[in-house]
């Protein structure tokens, strides 16, 4: 995510919201010195922190012992976010905003229908060169895109089958795989890594990469890619420069989603059958 200054950070609220994540699910009641040690916070600073949140309703003491517990109020900031915001697309515009033209010089959000990618959003501040324009609705071979390989490779084995047999094959470019055996194979590999990667197998001159978002049940819910002209820089860099982004954007709208308890949703995809 971005970085922000340090001469614009407030120290106080990055320290106060450690304290707030150090509580989860495994671990709902903690004492000042486990949430220090859980926050990073000497143990000073934490009991200040503490104090100021119960006060204000975000944490309350548990009775009859020294440990502490998140508040219903601590519901509100979630509802917040959620109430005016239910579609994945609102929740990643502003995460792949953030990544053009730093990291990439087009950043997506797309899913899967069948055996095709359909883009829910995408921004661009690149690529102009190529005639590359992929906004809400656009489909694409989900075989021959690194956009689809991060979904595909999350499905089970005969829907992987299904979804690659439902669409015809054909090569984009020299180096599109077609043969399913190969396109399996790929899919075992970018399940392992955690991305998927495309050099010019889509589109002539375009480096991708691409990384799932998951369901609390494991299945790929979207993707999110990132793009560069392949002049910007070789994919071993561009590999070292964006893949922890473009898997960490994938990680934060999977908690999203997963935190959520389904009120997020990718949304149905523009075209779909039955629309």
């Amino acid at each position: 995510m971005p970085t922000l200054e340090p001469k614009n950070q407030v120290n106080s609220v990055g320290k106060a919201f450690a304290v707030i994540k150090a509580f989860d699910t495994t671990l709902p009641e903690l004492t000042i010195s486990e949430i220090a040690v859980r926050a990073g916070l000497d143990r000073g600073t934490t009991f200040r922190l503490i104090h100021t949140l119960e006060s204000l309703g975000y944490v309350h003491a548990v009775p009859d012992s020294k440990r502490f517990r998140l508040g219903l109020k601590c519901l509100e900031l979630g509802y917040a976010a959620l109430s005016s915001r239910q579609e994945l697309a609102d929740h990643a515009e502003p995460l792949l905003r953030a990544t053009v033209p730093a990291i990439a010089d087009a950043a997506s959000l797309g899913t899967l229908d069948k055996g095709e990618v359909v883009y829910l959003r995408r921004v661009q501040a690149g690529l102009g060169r190529h005639n590359m324009q992929r906004g809400p609705g656009t489909r694409i071979g989900a075989y021959a895109s690194a956009l689809g390989h991060a979904m595909l490779a999350w499905l089970p084995a005969e829907q992987k089958v299904a979804a690659l047999e439902g669409t015809p094959r054909i090569k984009l470019s020299e180096h599109t795989l077609i043969d399913l055996d190969a396109l399996l194979a790929r899919l075992d590999e970018v399940r392992a890594r955690g991305y998927a990667l495309s050099d010019g197998e889509n589109a002539y001159g375009l480096r991708t990469l691409a990384a799932a978002v998951l369901s609390a049940d494991g299945l790929p819910l979207a993707g999110i890619s990132l793009t560069i002209d392949a002049g910007r820089m070789t994919m071993a860099d561009f590999v070292a420069h964006a893949a922890p982004r473009v898997q960490e954007i994938a990680k934060v709208l999977t908690d999203a989603t997963r935190l959520s308890g389904g009120a997020i949703r990718a949304g149905r995809p523009p075209g779909a059958a039955g629309t």
